[in-house]
């Protein structure tokens, strides 16, 4: 017998959950949030760093004494990072959340809505 399957040799809770429509659901919401922010904060990063390699005289631009733009947008990678931490903890708790916590519910019971 199977380590995934039951005595009766059904699908167990878990394979019955991730089968189920309230998964894939899931799964497309959080993929919703998570592969935009990943391409527009990737893209933002390499941006920082293609000027800084290739357009160093850009960077090296004082603003304020020794402070440059270099170090500013270093620095708002970091804020950057930050925010995408608050915001997608705010958006997952409003849209992922609820739907995890039925999905919990869910192993025990071995069966696909």
């Amino acid at each position: 017998m199977s380590v995934t399957q039951s005595s009766r040799g059904s699908a167990s809770g878990y394979e019955a959950v991730h089968r189920s429509r309230e998964f894939r659901t899931l799964r497309r919401r959080f993929a919703s949030f998570v592969v935009p922010v990943t391409v527009l904060f990737t893209g933002w990063y390499f941006r920082y760093v293609l000027v800084a390699v290739f357009a160093p005289g850009s960077v090296r631009t004082p603003v304020a004494g020794d402070v440059n733009i270099g170090l500013r947008f270093g620095v708002l990678e970091f804020v950057c990072a930050f925010a995408i931490t608050v915001g997608y903890n705010r958006w997952a708790r409003r849209k992922l959340d609820p739907l995890a916590g039925r999905l919990r519910q869910r192993p025990d019971s071995g069966r696909v809505r």
